[in-house]
């Protein structure tokens, strides 16, 4: 995609991008290339749009015992795309050729056609992991298009976009299963705590088990209103979680009150799920 813009910006993007989209290069020299456009391209697209290039399902499930998980990728656009692909441990601004992320995965580069696909193949290195709990990592996907063809009078006024999607990756040992990752709700234990100011309250979720719970929302009825949390976050397993509201609760709620949150699933989807209040803790 493009967007018009001040003939007088200058980015590096630009030629870093007629450069690995027109010129033929070794693998290792490519990746170099690909490494630094992934850097300039967080710099550039500071309007965020939909990439062409879309990942097949919101995370991936890797169970321990599989020699390997494999992904599908998918361009919806009408023009080719290059992809870079890696992983990393959590920190999106790490560069992609300094990672060591405990996954190989493969092609690291592609060029993937209009309307067609590239299935990525993602293999556990064997790297030392806790075996009683998940561990998480990310899948990176930078979506470079094509330089677009342009009038010469407008070549200037032309911003070239790469979009980077990010989803997780859940490392599942073996002796944990799908069955607990789904049973994994009932063992969060929810409170609420003071939020900081004066006579308001946040809740707060610790989670006993061994998955990881990712939360997407919290519903609280209380004197007739409904209140809901600000926004939604994933607990680690033995991790505890605050979740403020989106607006001040200032009545504490009774102990063993029913309420609402949901869940998102291993297939993306969101479950509805009830639960209690425990006791007030400062």
């Amino acid at each position: 995609m493009h967007r018009e813009g001040d003939a007088s910006v200058s980015c590096p993007f630009f030629q870093l991008l007629e450069n690995v989209m027109n010129v033929t290069r070794t693998p290792k020299r490519l990746f170099g290339w690909l490494s630094r456009l992934a850097c300039v391209a967080c710099v550039c697209s500071a309007n965020p749009a939909g990439a062409n290039v879309v990942i097949t399902g919101t995370r991936v499930i890797y169970p321990a015992a599989e020699r390997e998980v494999t992904v599908k990728l998918t361009n919806n656009g009408d023009l080719p795309s290059l992809v870079q692909v890696w992983v990393d441990k959590g920190d999106s601004k790490a560069a992609p050729d300094k990672i060591d992320a405990t996954f190989i995965l493969t092609p690291p580069v592609a060029r993937i056609e209009p309307h067609k696909g590239q299935t990525l193949r993602l293999t556990y290195t064997g790297d030392a992991l806790p075996q009683d709990k998940e561990s998480v990592f990310w899948l990176n996907v930078l979506d470079i298009p094509p330089k677009p063809a342009a009038p010469a009078d407008d070549a200037a006024n032309l911003l070239q976009v790469a979009i980077r999607t990010r989803i997780k990756i859940f490392f599942r040992p073996v002796g944990l299963t799908d069955e607990g990752a789904r049973e994994a709700v009932n063992a969060v234990a929810w409170k609420l705590v003071s939020a900081g100011s004066q006579g308001a309250y946040a809740i707060r979720a610790t989670n006993a088990s061994a998955y990881h719970v990712n939360v997407a929302g919290v519903q609280i009825r209380s004197g007739g209103h409904e209140y809901t949390i600000k926004e939604g976050a994933m607990i680690a397993p033995g991790a505890s979680r605050s979740f403020e509201f989106s607006e001040r609760l200032s009545t504490l709620v009774p102990d063993g009150t029913e309420f609402d949150f949901t869940v998102v699933n291993d297939a993306g989807g969101f479950v509805p799920v009830k639960a209690r209040i425990g006791a007030y803790s400062q």
